[in-house]
């Protein structure tokens, strides 16, 4: 019995291992996206069932800290640096940031709209990550190579779109449900009486979003300086985690009075929880670090548009999601702009390699030109893809 099931585990191995890694990496981006989408649905049906938005965000950030804190402590032991108040002040404003600000207009903004546009407007993240850089000359901007127009046009695509989401609605382009007049039993979504943001304030909830997208923006610009003195990734994220879970603690003790709100009334309530702290946060950790490492920043961002369009359809058959023509604008309006920063992004790098390559390379005497300083491509791509997680998180 014993040598069958480790025949079988190593058989599974090498079947695993059989497979080319290009589509071992397809696999598991398709895989994160479908997680990611299922969260935004989740996290909509429990606003939907009633759970309060801080009650969810404490268990979700606990359930996320207790599993990561382990793999902070035990694989960065050795990169560590020691702790002091310095640390702890920076840890607190990327908390207050990343994950205070940064979630509570999520599901503020959730409330108020629907999955499919808040999974679209997020596509918006790498160009406003972008500007902010820009502005506080972290991010060089060229106007003279192609790289750096793309990288400009861009943004200005995922503002047009974001406007376009905010502003205007739009008529009803699809309906799951034959009328609005029908009762939730004949429309008979998974969720029926779960559904779009009906009788909330849909410009208000994009404002949110909008908020969100910023605060997101803002903790990926923040987090890179403490990231060159603290480079232990792993264990920022958990400290900062840590601190989110201490403010969203001490929002609620004061705003949510009702003791029942931290009680569970349903099993719904209870798998959407432990849903997002140990899919969306856990699990698709592991597996964007993993496709990050073996793939690159590039590689995973450009999945991120698929997400959107997992969440639509998910939405569409488990609540009942209707879809805008605003929305659709703007929702094409932001990946393009995202893929028009990424293709900059990418050829930045690219041009920065050939001129590293250009300088290195041995004169005539036989000696290498080391150039004084070299200028490297700053990514930041690669900061938003592991914090997308966190954002999750």
């Amino acid at each position: 019995m014993a040598d069958h099931g480790g025949g079988s585990v190593s058989g599974s191995s090498r079947f695993w291992c059989s497979i080319p890694e290009k589509l071992q990496l397809h696999g598991a981006m398709l895989a994160l996206q479908f997680g990611y989408a299922g969260f935004h649905v989740v996290s909509r049906a429990a606003l939907n069932m009633g759970i309060s938005k801080l009650v969810f965000l404490v268990y979700r950030n606990i359930i996320a800290f207790f599993l990561l804190l382990p793999f902070a402590y035990f694989l960065e032991k050795k990169e560590r640096p020691p702790i002091s108040f310095n640390f702890l002040l920076q840890f607190f404003l990327l908390a207050l940031v990343g994950i205070t600000a940064n979630q509570g207009f999520y599901l503020l903004g959730l409330e108020n709209t629907s999955p499919t546009f808040a999974s679209a407007i997020q596509n918006s993240v790498p160009a406003i990550t972008f500007l902010m850089a820009a502005l506080l000359r972290i991010e060089q901007v060229r106007l003279n190579r192609k790289d750096g127009i793309a990288k400009v046009l861009g943004t200005i695509c995922c503002v047009a779109g974001a406007t376009v989401i905010t502003l205007y609605k739009g008529p009803t382009i699809y309906s799951p449900t034959p009328s609005l007049q029908i009762t939730p039993i004949t429309t008979a979504p998974i969720f029926a009486s779960l559904g779009d943001a009906t009788g909330k304030s849909w410009t208000l909830g994009c404002v949110f979003l909008i908020g969100h997208c910023l605060s997101w923006s803002g903790w990926l610009v923040l987090q890179a300086p403490v990231l060159k003195k603290y480079p232990a990734r792993l264990s920022v994220t958990s400290y900062t985690c840590f601190f989110g879970i201490i403010q969203f603690v001490i929002i609620a003790a004061i705003a949510e009075r009702d003791a029942q709100a931290w009680l569970f009334h349903s099993g719904g309530e209870i798998f959407s929880v432990l849903y997002a702290g140990v899919v969306a946060s856990g699990i698709a950790f592991a597996v964007q670090i993993w496709c990050i490492q073996r793939g690159g920043p590039v590689f995973v961002a450009v999945y991120q548009p698929v997400q959107t369009l997992v969440v639509a359809v998910m939405a569409s058959f488990a609540l009942g999601e209707q879809f805008f023509l605003g929305g659709i604008i703007g929702a094409v309006l932001i990946i393009a702009g995202l893929y028009f920063v990424l293709w900059g992004k990418s050829e930045e790098r690219k041009f920065a390699l050939e001129k590293a390559a250009i300088l290195s390379a041995p004169d005539h005497s036989g000696n290498n030109r080391t150039p004084p300083h070299i200028i490297k491509p700053s990514s930041i791509t690669q900061p938003l893809l592991i914090h997308s997680s966190n954002d999750n998180v």
